[in-house]
């Protein structure tokens, strides 16, 4: 049996968001695997548990033992969960799962059951500051045949207007509720008037409101016939979407900030959502996110994995292959990569007529090419876009 012999990462930036490869090398000539281990605000402190921690605990081991290896990492720590330690873990994991597939010869599809679909349809993100320059881009993206949106008006929590701030206010990206509510309705009444039901809306509050508000906002857009509203309150305040859920009959999805797959079990089996929006490295990779993924279908709860710029085009592959799998697929996230990641990491799935593609090839079916990546270093900053405050500066969830 396959032996693992070094695993490592490779950081790269051809988009300038940073990005964590994990790649697993065995004791078989030219038998390697790649994962997604990318949280583009604290890549150094992933870098080092794979190859200081994880490392020691696995060269030598089994390449197919991989549930009983996710466990190992998993618990190898003691305390458990968050995003260091699973997106470490998920680097390692999507990385087996792809060498399985290779010494198959199969893509990961079939290892989990073969396609309950030829292509996966995904949407697309548009935000602008006028409405009628919104209506342009989705025009552009009716265009290519792109059927599910996202829309915004200048992005997460709107644009705010002319603030009176307190003197000596700190930095950071204000906001103000209430204009973004009213704004964010008048979005959905512009957009419907002009493109009536020809395609599915999608908005992201991005957890910027009250519990309150939240339930508000959601009651008002029933009538626009949202296809989901994402995230409309923080983590934190997840005890509020029962309440929610009887207020309003607009679907929810909701968790790509969620560590812990066990934080799912009561989203789930007491049906408060309608889509699961997980971050997949978040969680600890790919073994887990399957197991979500089958737990969901019981309680008619659909997918709808993470796919901003944030995840490396492995976890994007990732994504595609349980989606071409799963019978409760809903949508997936896709992002508008540059022609370089197409270079850098060959074999990207395609996107053709609103649909994406994987290829043929055994695993995951793309590899990276790691002279070119490295033209492309990393830059570890402090994370500007994460500073959301209220007109009065206070911090509020981002």
């Amino acid at each position: 049996m396959p032996k693992i012999t070094n695993i490592r990462t490779i950081l790269t930036a051809p988009e300038g968001i940073n990005l964590i490869i994990v790649k697993v090398e065995t004791d078989q000539k030219d038998l390697h695997g790649l994962g997604c281990a990318t949280f583009a605000y604290r890549e150094l402190a992933v870098k080092s548990v794979v190859e200081d921690y994880l490392k020691p605990l696995l060269v030598g081991k089994d390449v197919h033992k991989i549930e009983d290896l996710w466990h190992l990492m998993h618990h190898n720590a003691y305390w458990r969960n968050g995003p260091i330690i699973n997106n470490a873990i998920s680097g390692v994991d999507m990385a087996l799962w792809d060498i399985k597939g290779k010494i198959a010869g199969l893509p990961v599809y079939e290892l989990l059951g073969g396609k309950s679909r030829e292509g996966v349809p995904f949407y697309r993100h548009v935000n602008a500051d006028t409405l009628d320059g919104l209506v342009k881009k989705i025009e552009s993206l009716r265009k290519e045949h792109v059927n599910h949106i996202r829309i915004q008006w200048g992005l997460y929590g709107g644009i705010a207007g002319d603030l009176n701030k307190p003197s000596g206010s700190e930095p950071g990206e204000y906001i103000d509720p209430v204009q973004y509510i009213s704004d964010t309705l008048k979005m959905f009444d512009h957009v419907r008037a002009h493109f009536k039901d020809e395609i599915e809306l999608i908005h992201d509050v991005h957890e910027r409101l009250s519990p309150s508000n939240a339930m508000y906002l959601a009651k008002a857009l029933e009538k626009y016939r949202l296809f989901y509203l994402e995230d409309p309150l923080p983590l934190e305040q997840y005890g509020w979407i029962e309440k929610l859920r009887e207020q309003s009959t607009t679907p929810i999805a909701v968790g790509e900030l969620m560590n812990n797959p066990a934080e799912w079990e009561n989203l789930i089996k007491n049906r408060l959502i309608d889509f699961i929006r997980v971050h997949i490295s978040q969680i600890g990779g790919f073994t887990p996110a399957r197991k979500l993924a089958v737990l969901s279908e019981q309680f008619g709860v659909r997918t709808a994995w993470h796919g901003p710029g944030d995840v490396s085009p492995i976890g994007h592959a990732a994504n595609v292959h349980l989606s071409l799998h799963s019978n409760n697929f809903g949508i997936l996230e896709w992002w508008d990569f540059k022609d370089i990641m197409y270079k850098v990491f060959p074999g990207m799935p395609k996107v053709e007529k609103g649909y994406i593609y994987a290829n043929d090839k055994p695993g995951f079916g793309i590899d990276i090419d790691e002279e070119l990546a490295k033209q492309y270093p990393i830059k570890t900053r402090t994370t500007q876009w994460t500073k959301t405050r209220m007109p009065d500066g206070t911090l509020i969830t981002p």
